[in-house]
Formats: C-alpha cells, sequence, structure tokens
C-alpha cells in the first residue's frame, strides 16, 4: 500500500499559496484493508475514508469510464491494481493531476508543474469532455488564478465548447451547477468565471438570462461602459474587492436582467427595469434551486437599487415605505447587504470605481432613528388595535426626518 499527496495540496505549494485541505490517493489496498487500519469509510459513490487520527480524506485510487451522459453516466473501478499514474490520468485540469510520494518526490505525468509557470488551466487528456462539470470547475479556477495570470488554454477552450455544441451541458444537474457557481462566485475574480462561461457558451445554456445582457446598451452619462455585461461584471469585481459575501455577490449578478427585457425600441434607457427583471430572477433562483437567502436578496436587488441610488432625494415616507417593503426592521442584516449589493453596482461603472456612497449613510441613519422608536404606556393610553400602528409609523416619521434632512 502507498500513500500521496494530491490535487490542490500539490498544486497550492507549488505556486507558494496557503495549503488548506488535503486530499490522499491510497494505491495497492482494499476497503477492508484501510477499515482494518482505523480509517473510516464516508464515500457514498466511490471508497473514500477519513485517516483515524488527522480526519483528512483518503481516497482509493480508481479509474473511470463514461457510460451514459452527464457528470453520473460513469462506472467506477477501484480495484488495488489501479495505479496513481491511472488515477491522475482522469483528473480535469494539469495543474490538479500531480501528486507528492512519501519520500517528497514530485509525480507530474502531465505536465502540470510547467502548465503553472505558463499559468495555464489545461486539460489533462480528451477523456475531459466525458464530465460537463469540468467546464464549471474550468470557471472556478480561472475565478480563483486570474489575479495571477492565469488563461484557459485554447485546446482547453476549444474542447468546451464543443462540448457545450453536443449538449453536455444540458445533462448538468441543478445542484451540482448551484454549486459550482456559489464557489465560483466566492473567488477573487468572478468575473472571470462568467467571461470563460460565456466564451464557450456554456453561459447561454445554463444563465440565459445573465448572458442576455451582453450587447444592451446603456445611456453612457451613467454608465460609462455601455455594454450592461460589462457593467456586471465590474460590479461583481467590486463586490470580490469589499470581500462581500456570496449572498451579495449572487444578487450583483442578477440585479440587471430587466435590462435585456427592454424593448429594443426603448434603448438605452430602461424603464420599469426594475420590475421586469423579477420574473427573470425568480426563474434562475427556482431552475437552479437556489436557497432561500440568496434568493430573497436577489429580488430585493432587482425590485429597489435605483431606489436605494436615489436616497439622498428621498423623503421620510418613501424611506419609512422602503424599510417595510424589505422587512427591514425585523431583518435589518439583509438590509445592509442590500445595500452592500447596490454599492457595488454603483462602483460597477467604468472609471467610477471609488466614487464615494453617501445614500447608504443615509439610508442605514434613517432606519437607526426608526427602529429605535418606541411607544411608552403614557403614548398607548387610549389606543387600540391599528391605531398603536398608526402612531407608532408617525414617530418613526418623524424620527427619520431628524435623522436624515434633505
Amino acid at each position: 500500500m502507498e500513500i500521496y499527496l494530491v490535487g490542490g495540496a500539490v498544486r497550492d505549494g507549488l505556486l507558494g499559496r496557503p495549503i488548506g485541505e488535503r486530499d490522499w490517493v491510497v494505491t495497492g489496498a482494499t476497503p477492508a484493508a484501510l477499515e482494518a487500519l482505523g480509517f473510516r469509510a464516508v464515500g457514498r459513490d466511490f471508497p473514500v475514508f477519513l485517516h483515524p487520527d488527522t480526519h483528512e480524506e483518503h481516497a482509493l485510487a480508481r479509474l473511470e469510464r463514461k457510460v451514459g451522459p452527464g457528470y453520473r453516466g460513469f462506472t467506477t473501478d477501484f480495484a488495488p491494481t489501479v495505479t496513481l499514474e491511472q488515477d491522475l490520468a482522469r483528473r480535469d485540469l494539469t495543474v490538479n493531476a500531480m501528486a507528492r510520494a512519501a519520500d517528497g518526490r514530485l509525480i507530474d505525468p502531465h505536465g502540470g508543474q510547467a502548465d503553472l509557470e505558463r499559468r495555464l488551466l489545461r486539460h489533462v487528456s480528451p477523456a475531459f469532455v466525458e464530465d460537463p462539470v469540468r467546464i464549471l470547475r474550468v470557471a472556478r479556477f480561472a475565478a480563483r488564478f486570474a489575479e495571477l495570470g492565469f488563461s484557459v488554454a485554447p485546446e482547453t477552450m476549444t474542447l468546451m465548447r464543443h462540448m457545450v455544441e453536443a449538449g453536455e451541458v444540458d445533462a448538468l444537474v441543478p445542484e451540482r451547477v448551484w454549486r459550482e457557481l456559489e464557489r465560483a462566485l466566492g473567488e477573487p475574480q468572478p468575473r472571470a468565471a462568467i467571461e470563460v462561461l460565456r466564451d464557450c457558451g456554456a453561459l447561454k445554456v445554463l444563465l440565459p438570462e445573465v448572458d442576455a445582457l451582453f450587447g444592451v446598451p446603456q445611456p453612457p452619462q451613467h454608465h460609462p461602459e455601455v455594454d450592461t455585461g460589462e457593467h456586471l461584471l465590474l460590479a461583481l469585481q467590486a463586490a470580490a474587492a469589499r470581500n462581500a459575501p456570496v449572498t451579495v455577490r449572487f444578487a450583483v449578478l442578477l440585479h440587471d436582467l430587466g435590462k435585456a427585457l427592454t424593448p429594443i425600441g426603448e434603448w438605452p434607457r430602461h424603464i420599469a427595469h426594475e420590475t421586469r427583471g423579477l420574473a427573470a430572477v425568480e426563474a434562475v433562483c427556482a431552475r437552479l434551486r437556489v436557497p432561500q437567502e440568496h434568493r430573497e436578496l436577489a429580488a430585493l436587488a432587482c425590485r429597489f437599487h435605483t431606489t436605494v441610488h436615489r436616497g439622498l432625494e428621498l423623503r421620510a415616507t418613501t424611506l419609512l415605505e422602503l424599510y417595510a417593503s424589505c422587512d427591514a426592521f425585523r431583518r435589518p442584516a439583509r438590509f445592509k447587504e442590500l445595500l452592500e449589493a447596490c454599492e457595488c453596482d454603483a462602483r460597477g461603472r467604468l472609471g467610477r470605481g471609488q466614487e464615494p456612497y453617501p445614500q447608504r449613510a443615509r439610508l442605514e441613519a434613517g432606519l437607526a432613528a426608526a427602529a429605535a422608536v418606541t411607544l411608552d404606556e403614557t403614548e398607548r393610553a387610549g389606543l387600540v388595535g391599528p391605531a398603536i400602528g398608526e402612531r407608532l409609523q408617525r414617530k418613526r416619521l418623524a424620527a427619520i426626518e431628524a435623522a436624515c434632512p434633505k
């Protein structure tokens, strides 16, 4: 039995990056042999075991053979005769297909170290085409390593385009698409993931509502970048630069979907794109089975981002209506995320990434003042039912007016 460190830990070690989880491949062993040594089986689709002391994952070396469509259409062979080289050959990218032996020796049969030096994301073999999830993984790694100068190898991009044209991406299950998209959005350069998916044609299949934004013009006085798709990429990068949570980044991704629905005759203006886009936001979230917290924030950002942008001119009554519509008194943390998404949207404009966004401070001040309002016993005296709510509303309006003078 031999045990090798594999995958991301080897890659990141060569790049001088911090190493997170460490994965191991075991050759010349059986499940029974590992369990006899105290390893605990946790794999559902193939044998994966947790080390009895470190609890790190150890997988038996395996071969995979394509027998059907999609990423589930495989049979797996994990016999003791499967070699490390055979296991590495089934991996997606050369930079992920390296191993370290117990003596520290680097095992690199596919030129992964050279591709790290060349800053290339390149597929290991033609078998890449057998698993459409690999397209999403390439996009995610592009988002992770773009800041280091990595790009997708031309031959790999060509291969991914052929996969899209062959309909392989259509076989992806929603949960897997969402999982990879969520991870890609959380990387340092999320715009790179969207660009890779668009370049290979997968964006049009997986997120046609987002793909449709590219080529849609906006008024240059408000959007010097003009193209709505480019604005989206700039806003995503603003979110990443501000280390915004993925909920905010997903809201930014979908906030302008309504602009793709504007009749061409109305371009470059986009009247009512906020309400036009709500159905598209819901369609994306339903199709990908997006978690509720992401779904709710995306809908709020779509509906209210232009209202928030007008935050310096809104009257107290309008501010109170906004807080109520967003359930801000009960969910102030979510309202804060909405403001963050709106600020990223405002900063996602060519040459305007560092401009101040005072609207946020005014809306936060108004909410804090209104939320602090209470009615004491004297003020409640003689009031019943709706009258209590009306008195509270009047006090909240007064508090907002005092905290947010125009």
